[in-house]
């Protein structure tokens, strides 16, 4: 059994990518993140990425790292990352939420830690998520 691991973060769209980007991202990240066992959500608000994701630990690392160098989105911050012993997504393999409400990313830069996930998993209920 793998180790399962997790990790929270935000990012912004960078300023020369069209808003429609994000659809294609979710497609191609679905069939990949279906072969490394990847679940979780992006939820975005037209300008911010939040995205929690979890899986195995190599996996989820490797992810990071293709996170990190991609140049569609900046200011990436990773807010929350740890091990995790029962995954919180079964459903589908990235859900895509995209939020008209602005406040509910807004703050999420200012928080930290096990404080940024609480508040992700409180706000998850709320979003309208296709997958």
């Amino acid at each position: 059994m793998h180790e399962l691991h997790e990790i929270l973060y935000c990012s912004l769209l960078a300023p020369d990518q069209p808003t429609e980007v994000v659809g294609r991202i979710v497609s191609r990240a679905r069939a990949r993140n279906a072969d490394d066992g990847i679940t979780g959500l992006l939820v975005f608000d037209g300008q911010r990425f939040c995205q929690h994701f979890e899986g195995p630990r190599e996996k989820v690392r490797s992810l990071m790292m293709r996170l990190e160098a991609d140049r569609r989105h900046t200011d990436l911050c990773v807010l929350f990352e740890g091990s995790l012993a029962a995954r919180r997504y079964q459903r589908f393999e990235m859900g895509l939420a995209q939020v008209e409400e602005q406040e509910d990313l807004a703050d999420f830069h200012a928080l930290q830690g096990a404080e940024a996930l609480q508040r992700f998993l409180s706000l998850r209920p709320r979003f309208d998520i296709a997958g």
